[in-house]
């Protein structure tokens, strides 16, 4: 009986590939009591393994908290196989803005003391006791009220790409690190001021509106489904996006936009940007904001000293991450004295409410045409196949590869193979093959760029 994947994160890009099918990217919470959480964790990866699924759950005698992706037509059988559980009965499922079909490679479920950490050991503490939830229009409304404070829940990496207009941004690397600090900040407020929160789903608010309450604030409000569900909400109804930026994720793609507006900085030289990256150096992998020029200049390292590091041979690479002290670098949240422009402009004091100018930045527009879709990856050969489902394309056309995972990438076309032939033209209906320097999506859309 499999309990545990067995599969790495290259053997299963490569059956996603070959599978073809559309995922969707989810998440969703639910606070309980668990009896046996180690039985419950082991009869969800029995009934969800089949199933294809992939993601990061964790569960607890407090409930359950997932981040997944799933083949998109096994999405009924999954929501069954957890509306069994009748405290996930008509669970609200939070469907990301936008979708990956690699946004996770494994499927992994772990027992934890907490589903959220917050370091407290306060037994008359009722994590189900919650505050008031708010759906978009709802919160747009009270965000309007002088007498509400709007307080980020989530963590300084996560606000400073984006954020909702004059909130309170606690300068924390861990939730259970806010809870102090905004009780602290806002004890005098305990009965004149609504406490209105957000996160990315709603699980660390929702944890949050329980134990403001249970620390004597009296109007606590709290935003539904967190940010994922308020765009969803503000896209269904045309309302006004208070939320400005790209929205943080804990999966590779580390972010999905908002709406247009720029509010942060590369952390090397400050220009306009909101890419989170991980440094190459797998000895530091700190994570933090670099625009392409600097990731060109630095070849994706944070540091001088990485891109020393990262040209040694490997055994010798080795031999340094063996010397660092885990916790002294590796692994942390964009805040080492490396950053020479984080660390020179102050752009998260603790509860600062104006955040850096917004810059607006337009791309230029490119005049194209629709040719077709993706429908392969060839990962091993770096091989990417469309179908032609518009128009014509032929050797030496300039294409444009677009997805919201990829980008905006343009190639000039010099080999192609047609219904594996090698041809000079690609006609509607037929399918096309090239060499690509980089990963496709099956949601990427293949155009042909006009002079």
């Amino acid at each position: 009986m499999q309990l545990y994947n067995t599969l790495s994160a290259e053997e299963r890009a490569i059956l996603i590939d070959d599978a073809g099918k559309q995922r969707l990217t989810l998440s969703f919470y639910a606070y309980a009591h668990l009896q046996n959480p180690t039985q419950f964790r082991n009869e969800l990866f029995l009934a969800w393994n089949p199933l294809d699924v992939l993601g990061r759950i964790y569960v607890a005698n407090e409930g359950i908290n997932a981040q997944l992706s799933l083949p998109a037509d096994h999405f009924y059988a999954f929501k069954d196989t957890i509306e069994k559980y009748e405290f996930m009965n008509g669970i609200r499922l939070n469907v990301a803005v936008e979708h990956d079909d690699y946004s996770f490679l494994k499927l992994t479920i772990k027992v934890r003391d907490k589903i959220v950490a917050d370091g407290l050991e306060d037994e008359t503490f009722d994590v189900t006791n919650i505050g008031i939830h708010l759906k978009a229009k709802e919160f747009n409304k009270l965000v309007e009220d002088p007498n509400t404070i709007v307080v980020d829940m989530r963590n300084h990496y996560e606000s400073e790409i984006g954020h909702f207009t004059n909130a309170i941004k606690p300068d924390v690397d861990t939730f259970r690190e806010s809870l102090p600090i905004i009780e602290n900040q806002l004890s005098e407020h305990k009965q004149d001021k609504n406490l209105l929160m957000y996160c990315t789903g709603g699980i660390r608010c929702e944890k949050a509106s329980a134990y403001f309450k249970h620390k004597g604030f009296e109007n606590v409000y709290q935003l539904e489904g967190g940010i994922i569900e308020y765009t969803r909400q503000v896209k269904a109804e045309g309302l006004e996006s208070k939320f400005i930026g790209k929205n943080f994720v804990f999966d590779h793609r580390l972010g999905e936009r908002i709406t247009d507006d720029i509010v942060s900085q590369c952390h090397q030289c400050g220009k306009p940007c909101d890419v989170h990256t991980n440094c190459v150096n797998e000895g530091c992998h700190l994570l933090f904001i670099q625009c392409e020029e600097c990731k060109t200049a630095m070849e994706g390292c944070c540091s001088t000293e990485c891109v020393t590091i990262i040209h040694l041979p490997e055994e010798e690479q080795k031999a340094v991450r063996r010397g660092i002290k885990n916790g002294n670098k590796i692994f942390k949240k964009g805040k080492s004295d490396v950053l020479i422009f984080k660390n020179n402009i102050e752009t998260h004091a603790a509860f600062k409410t104006v955040g850096p100018k917004i810059i607006r930045i337009k791309t230029p527009k490119i005049n194209k045409i629709y040719l077709g879709k993706a429908v392969h990856y060839f990962p091993k050969s770096g091989i990417g196949q469309f179908l032609i489902e518009e128009n014509e394309l032929e050797l030496g056309d300039i294409i444009l590869i677009k997805g919201s995972t990829t980008g905006e990438q343009e190639l000039i076309l010099s080999e192609m193979f047609v219904n594996e032939i090698d041809s000079k033209r690609a006609v509607l209906g037929e399918t096309v093959t090239f060499k690509i320097p980089f990963r496709i999506r099956l949601s990427d859309k293949l155009f042909k760029v006009l002079e």
